[in-house]
């Protein structure tokens, strides 16, 4: 078990679509917990994982996919989400999204220039699946 979290952690590290482009638009994803679950993903055996993602006052993520639903909990602030060519909305502290497999998180944004926001993150995923977030290319 300890070997996949190690796994799972260098993986994501380096998969995160860059946790230096990350950190220069001023949101940071930190890996919590990943676990193999009996339940597969399209006939793939897969995994559970959960990040929290800390945006700066003002901070955004890069427009990316994700290889498997997702499904977030605001857990401070407030945080603007926008979804393939859906209108993008804010949530407040409490509230709770899902995104389907696949689709574009074109926003990911803070949109407060005073408080930071953090978000916890459950993402199901193929157990083979190494990058978590898939960078959307232009």
């Amino acid at each position: 078990m300890l070997r996949t979290v190690i796994t799972f952690t260098i993986g994501t590290l380096l998969g995160m679509g860059g946790m230096h482009a990350a950190r220069e638009t001023g949101s940071i994803v930190t890996p919590l917990s990943s676990r193999d679950i009996v339940e597969t993903l399209d006939g793939e055996k897969a995994s559970a994982s959960v990040v929290e993602v800390r945006l700066e006052p003002g901070g955004a993520g890069m427009p990316h996919r994700h290889p498997g639903p997702v499904f977030g909990y605001v857990l401070e602030g407030e945080y603007e989400l926008g979804i393939d060519d859906q209108p993008a909305k804010i949530l407040k502290t409490g509230e709770t999204f899902y995104e389907p497999t696949g689709c574009l998180h074109r926003v990911s944004r803070n949109p407060s220039e005073e408080h930071v926001t953090r978000v916890i993150a459950l993402v199901l995923h193929p157990r083979d699946m190494k990058n978590l977030v898939l960078p959307a290319h232009p």
